[in-house]
């Protein structure tokens, strides 16, 4: 390219700016924090300079360093060329405001069921009596951090059959001192529990399905497919949770599960269980709620 046309990246705004270019024109896929090559590009500047990823604006007529310019264009390079989820490549990924650690060991943070918690929009009849919270299938561990956040007073247990996931969870917990009220379990589902009851079961399991896994676009192939894949229909895991969940479950408990695109399936196969459907300003029919008392009954 002539040195005439070579964009100008003197400041965050060009750089920025030049990033969006280059990630439309990339067709990337996107679903790990960001919906969009704008959304994308603005926190990979922020993050990449440790600044608030809020908002953009302000910084757009910072002049970066030599060194933090080229940093900033190797990570969109390999953004480009590699197809890597921005948080691997910068470390870190937030959830509603909440920073987490992120690398190749488990899923990067995300969950229809963190906005729930985030925005206490949970049906539960009796929110300030929540004592004892289970986070199956934890990964990152943020699902149970930020129930920690949403109930002050609980104490939660985690569990994930991959160790490398909970030495990820282990220091998301460290980083939010909340070690003393999160503990962590390495097991299959509900296997290292010794029969502990719970007034909440939060689950984000496996739940891709086999036509899925299939099609998943690259960024997705990054991820462990441990904590994606669940057999043909996606319900693999979901079965196991529904019938050994009301073994730990307190009385008044219920079990809240993302599934994603499973709620057909689902409703097929338990024609019986009244699932209320928890929508978010993002979502509709991927997480559902159940009483314990429902899943006696079945």
């Amino acid at each position: 390219m002539p040195a005439a046309n070579k964009p100008s990246l003197d400041t965050l705004g060009d750089i920025f700016r030049f990033a969006v270019r280059r990630f439309r024109a990339a067709r990337l896929a996107y679903g790990h924090g960001t919906t969009n090559a704008r959304d994308e590009a603005a926190f990979m500047v922020l993050e990449a300079l440790r600044l608030p990823i809020d908002r953009l604006d302000p910084w757009l007529d910072l002049r970066p360093t030599p060194a933090e310019k080229a940093r900033l264009l190797t990570l969109i390079d390999a953004r480009v060329s590699l197809r890597v989820p921005a948080p691997y490549l910068l470390g870190a990924a937030y959830m509603h405001g909440v920073r987490f650690h992120s690398d190749r060991r488990a899923l990067i943070p995300r969950s229809f069921i963190g906005d729930l918690l985030a925005q206490g929009i949970l049906p539960l009849e009796a929110p300030g009596k929540v004592r004892r919270i289970l986070d199956l299938c934890t990964g990152s561990g943020c699902l149970a951090i930020l129930a920690a956040l949403a109930f002050p007073r609980a104490r939660i247990d985690a569990t994930d059959l991959s160790k490398g996931a909970l030495a990820l969870a282990r220091r998301n917990v460290a980083s939010h001192r909340l070690g003393d009220r999160i503990a962590l379990h390495h097991g299959d589902l509900f296997s290292a529990l010794k029969g502990r009851t719970y007034d909440l079961i939060l689950s984000n399991p496996p739940y891709v399905d086999g036509r899925g896994m299939k099609g998943l676009p690259p960024e997705f192939r990054h991820e462990p497919r441990l904590a994606l894949a669940a057999g043909a229909d996606g319900l693999d895991l979901v079965r196991r949770i529904l019938a050994e969940a009301p073994r730990h479950l307190a009385p008044n408990g219920a079990l809240v599960c993302e599934i994603g695109r499973g709620r057909a399936p689902l409703e097929k196969a338990y024609p019986d269980l009244p699932f209320l459907w928890l929508d978010t300003e993002l979502s509709s029919g991927e997480v559902f709620w159940i009483a314990r008392r429902d899943l006696v009954k079945r």
